[in-house]
């Protein structure tokens, strides 16, 4: 498929972006987009077309038709914001061909789960400099595995660099998007998200325009509310239990009491797409008589 058809590159970022974007309707009236309409995200920027969170990715999705381009956030070593779908990299990286990292192959307890490889708050990053992305799911996106090693691990300042320059090219704001990753993980080893990101943003002088929050972490929402950047924050709400470390489930978040607890620190929720749409079928064939 070419992402020259104008048709098909709605269509491309609409199926990366959906569990996203279940919130768009209501973003579709804010200024991020400089439009009315759908609002397009590249989840990981166009992952069925490059790499995930990788330049390539990001820029395959502006140019395909995406508004935003959604980062998700990890602290490396010396506490700088990288963007990995995890921060355990064994799947997303080319660390375990690097045998002078073999010996940080590790197990840790994140969100109360045990997790064996490597991870980004190990490395430095100037290490992390030394590795190249590849393809997370192989066997679902084969086609990917081609850009195997070409592309370095992103900062988010690069992200937010890139985003700039893809405006510039294209004529058109690029939202950033950020995702806070285990935020109550970070915070026990002494590595939280939130101050990096708010240094982040107000070096960047980046306004409402061009960036929004997201985290399923209500705490650390909280915390970048408090700082009064004048971003919009995006609750995201998941199907089952609750941000971990937080003694409340997604179900009872979704109720009239726990939307307006939301509204309090956040302007936007994010609720996953079968909380809105029935994964069941609304209907049944009828069946034949006789």
């Amino acid at each position: 498929m070419s992402f020259q058809h104008p048709r098909r590159r709605s269509i491309l970022l609409a199926t990366a972006a959906v569990s996203a974007a279940a919130a768009a309707p209501a973003a579709a009236s804010e200024p991020h987009g400089g439009r009315r309409g759908p609002l397009v995200i590249g989840h990981r920027g166009a992952a069925g077309w490059r790499p995930e969170h990788t330049a390539s990715a990001y820029t395959f999705a502006v140019r395909a038709g995406a508004d935003w381009i959604e980062p998700d956030l990890v602290p490396t070593k010396d506490h700088v914001l990288v963007v990995r779908h995890e921060n355990e990299i064994s799947g997303t990286t080319d660390v375990a061909r690097h045998p002078e990292f073999a010996g940080r192959r590790t197990t840790k307890t994140v969100d109360g789960r045990a997790v064996t490889g490597w991870f980004t708050e190990d490395f430095t990053l100037a290490e992390l400099k030394t590795l190249r992305a590849v393809e997370r799911l192989p066997l679902v996106r084969n086609r990917n595995t081609v850009f195997d090693g070409r592309e370095q691990i992103m900062t988010f300042q690069e992200v937010v660099d890139l985003a700039r320059a893809l405006s510039r090219e294209h004529g058109r704001r690029i939202t950033v998007f950020p995702e806070t990753k285990h935020p109550a993980y970070f915070r026990s080893v002494g590595l939280p998200l939130e101050p990096e990101l708010i240094r982040l943003v107000r070096r960047n002088r980046l306004t409402a325009r061009d960036c929004v929050v997201q985290s399923f972490d209500p705490a650390g929402l909280r915390e970048v509310a408090e700082a009064r950047l004048g971003l919009p924050l995006w609750q995201a709400l998941g199907t089952s239990g609750g941000p971990y470390g937080h003694p409340v489930t997604y179900k009872e978040m979704m109720t009239p009491a726990g939307l307006r607890e939301i509204a309090s620190y956040a302007r936007w929720i994010g609720p996953d797409k079968s909380s809105l749409v029935p994964r069941s079928p609304c209907w049944r064939t009828p069946t034949r008589p006789g």
